[in-house]
């Protein structure tokens, strides 16, 4: 008997044998279901018909390192117990190359493909069939798979300027990318605080740029550094080993050289094309510095010189330019970029930086290349033949697919893999926001917004591993993992968020892997989530796990034990009170304790109406977030507050019957690295009809600063219905900040009336 499948239900070990649905990542498009198993021992042979195809070679090292049977390569094709690798001749010319058939039946395994790229892919389907255990045999359940993959970009990028990573690390993480059928690789290159690629032509592009004597060790606002030397770089030899390893796992390379910003490193060992000639240190604070390249010939000369060298190492089609976070201060300052904007007919600074990316592209496309930089490329026009990562969101890629540019998408809310992926408080480090795994899960790169046909500009998305805060592989390897699988499932096109815990239960299989390949990943999948719901009495705080029933809680305050309540419903709060929960396997804690103080008072619960909404990237909760009964964790902005880009906050809070009021607070963020400011403003007004309102009080942005954004306004007893809080938005990122001519982000939580 067999049944088909064409969902994503599935729940059994990876690396057993039994015949149950196969927690494969990403699932497969189809899948058929059978009822018997391929034995695997040592007689057991691969058929190819060039035995020294790397796809069958690295089927045979990793049957080897997964089980210990050295298998043979054969050209022959007459044994049955044989896994038989072939390419098919398509019956058409549009062709998918990433394309595969997988069939195991009881006396063979066949892959099938019209590629290479197709058969590595098969490969990597069965070997997360296959059980990694030494053993004489392996049982293989039998099942027929075609698969190919929904979207053509499907990338994972690693910034090694803020932090070098060795070569074989980068190896390592090509693997990981290769592991889940992804196919591109952002290697970012350049940065303020080093050079990583050897330029032969300008040597102190890494004698001088590569180091730098200290970092910063604490979040921006700390302003906190060490003293540590810390650099390195990849010789051109390096590079070709890394670029021709990614090919044989059918992985393209994207190179990132940014400018015309984050390029202090390459500034430091040549001055002379800057604005003002220096002289720079190669950068050890993270941010955005004004220190950029000037826009002179000389300047175009060396990054084309620099960019002659990178294409004949690097084979892709696009190469990233950056373009992002370029302050302009230097310019407006410099004589020869003010003359060569009246020369050009520009009309700002901003259609500069157009000038300077058109003036790369226009070279990079006389090279048969391609260039792809983040969203700020569109401010002031976009290049003609450009490609967008949009990274501020999905606005940058819906605009540069509506005018029919490619893009990929890279949104912070996302798909930021340095964000916190569990509790701040267990977990490393990280420069902010909020990105668990069931986040990344349910993560869309098409965007309501568009058509069918402006969709089919989006060529992807990837995931963006930051390294301000990740110095070690080791952390490398916790950030990426397990979100990495998650996210490969979403570009595979076979996720669905709605069956989310199905796809838990296959991760958590998948960690039986990570533990014997030694991989060093976040086990936060076991703690203790929460939602909180609108309740008559108050409000409903929802605990979640991967087994609800593991779930005990206290609301004492002592740490929860197995014996400690346990959880079968929402709680109920009405009061002042701290819940305390923790996930228990076996009869022991299986993470760190999560820790929630709520805060009941007359705005909890009730209805509460934006004028503008939240921007997608901070809008957890939505406007609910605010009368939530939960203060913001300063740490965890990406899930406790509501951000807003440009845009005021206007709330209006209905308490349902007109009360007798004295106190109204609200908390707002300061995080100058990250682009978040104090509101220039506060308005705190109260209304009994919801049309009529009076100012109760006015709080200025110097006033918040000397709160600390923690603001309470007292005021004589009044009678309301409606409380109406209005924050304005800072405006535009003054001259000399990090994001420097950018809108200003608006962080606030909690509006609380007694």
């Amino acid at each position: 008997m067999k049944f088909r499948i064409l969902s994503l239900l599935l729940a059994f070990s990876l690396f057993g044998f039994a015949q149950q649905k196969l927690p494969l990542i990403p699932m497969p498009k189809n899948i058929d279901y059978q009822t018997d198993f391929f034995t695997l021992n040592s007689k057991t042979v691969i058929q190819s018909n060039d035995i020294n195809s790397f796809e069958a070679l690295f089927l045979k090292e990793n049957i080897k390192a997964q089980t210990g049977l050295e298998l043979k390569i054969t050209s022959k094709f007459t044994a049955k117990n044989a896994i038989q690798l072939g390419i098919k001749l398509p019956d058409t010319t549009n062709f998918n190359k990433e394309y595969y058939e997988l069939s195991i039946e009881a006396n063979k395994i066949n892959i099938a493909a019209f590629s290479n790229q197709g058969l590595f892919y098969g490969v990597q389907t069965l070997l997360q069939n296959i059980p990694y255990e030494n053993a004489k045999i392996a049982k293989i359940a039998t099942v027929k798979i075609t698969d190919e993959p929904k979207f053509k970009w499907r990338g994972m990028h690693l910034d090694v300027g803020r932090h070098f990573f060795p070569k074989e690390f980068i190896k390592k993480y090509i693997d990981y990318i290769a592991m889940y059928k992804m196919n591109t690789f952002h290697w970012h290159l350049t940065e303020d605080q080093g050079w990583r690629i050897e330029i032969k032509k300008y040597p102190k592009l890494t004698a001088v740029g590569a180091w730098r004597t200290g970092s910063m060790i604490e979040h921006y606002n700390d302003q906190k550094y060490d003293t540590i030397r810390h650099g390195g770089f990849y010789t051109q030899e390096d590079v070709k080993e890394i670029v021709a390893y990614a090919q044989k796992r059918h992985i393209t390379i994207v190179p990132e050289i940014e400018m015309p910003g984050h390029s202090q490193a390459a500034l430091a060992a040549y001055p002379e094309f800057s604005c003002t000639g220096g002289p720079f240190e190669v950068a050890k604070i993270w941010g955005v510095l004004e220190d950029v390249y000037c826009p002179k010939e000389e300047t175009f000369a060396f990054l084309e010189d620099v960019l002659t060298e990178v294409l004949a190492l690097f084979p892709s089609e696009y190469i990233h330019i950056g373009g992002d976070e370029c302050p302009k201060t230097r310019w407006k300052n410099c004589n020869h970029c003010q003359k060569l904007i009246k020369e050009k007919g520009l009309r700002d600074e901003h259609e500069l930086q157009s000038y300077f990316i058109q003036r790369i592209e226009k070279f990079l496309n006389s090279k048969g290349r391609k260039i792809i930089g983040w969203d700020e490329i569109l401010e002031g026009g976009l290049a003609p033949n450009a490609a967008v990562m949009s990274w501020r969101g999905t606005e940058g890629g819906i605009t540069a697919a509506k005018e029919k540019h490619f893009a990929v998408m890279t949104p912070g809310s996302h798909v930021y893999f340095d964000h916190y992926q569990g509790e701040p408080k267990n977990e490393p480090i990280a420069i902010g926001g909020y990105t668990p795994l069931e986040k990344v899960y349910a993560f869309n790169p098409i965007p309501d917004e568009l058509t069918k046909e402006e969709a089919n500009y989006i060529l992807g998305a990837q995931a963006n591993v930051w390294t301000e805060y990740i110095p070690t592989t080791q952390q490398v390897e916790y950030m990426i993992m397990p979100r990495m699988a998650a996210l490969s499932e979403v570009l595979w096109g076979t996720s669905n968020p709605k069956n989310y815990k199905e796809f838990e239960k296959r991760i958590i299989k998948h960690f039986e892997f990570y533990d014997k390949k030694g991989i060093n990943y976040s086990k936060s999948i076991f703690e203790v989530t929460s939602a909180v719901h609108p309740n008559e009495k108050g409000v409903a705080f929802e605990l979640k796990s991967p087994n609800p029933n593991g779930i005990r809680y206290t609301t004492d305050g002592s740490e929860p034990i197995l014996s400690s309540s346990s959880y079968t419903n929402p709680i109920v709060i009405t009061e002042n009170k701290t819940v305390k929960a923790n996930y228990f396997e076996e009869g022991k804690a299986k993470s760190a304790t999560i820790e929630q103080e709520f805060f009941i008072n007359k705005s909890t619960g009730k209805n509460i109406k934006l004028v503008n909404p939240p921007h997608e990237n901070y809008s957890i909760g939505g406007s609910f977030t605010l009368v939530d009964g939960m203060r913001g964790n300063p740490s965890k902005y990406g899930r406790d507050w509501l951000g807003f880009w440009g845009k005021d906050m206007n709330a209006t809070v209905d308490l349902g019957t007109t009360e007798t009021i004295s106190k109204i607070q609200i908390n707002t963020l300061l995080g100058e690295g990250s682009w978040i400011y104090f509101p220039k403003e506060i308005h705190f007004l109260v209304s009994s009809d919801g049309e009529n309102f009076k100012t109760i009080q006015t709080i200025s942005q110097k006033e918040v600063a000397a709160k600390g954004g923690k603001i309470e306004v007292n005021f004589p007893k009044t009678n309301a219905k409606y409380v109406k809080v209005i924050a304005i938005n800072n405006g535009i990122i003054p001259e000399g900040m990090p994001g420097a001519g950018s809108q200003s982000w608006l962080f606030v939580d909690e509006i609380s009336v007694e």
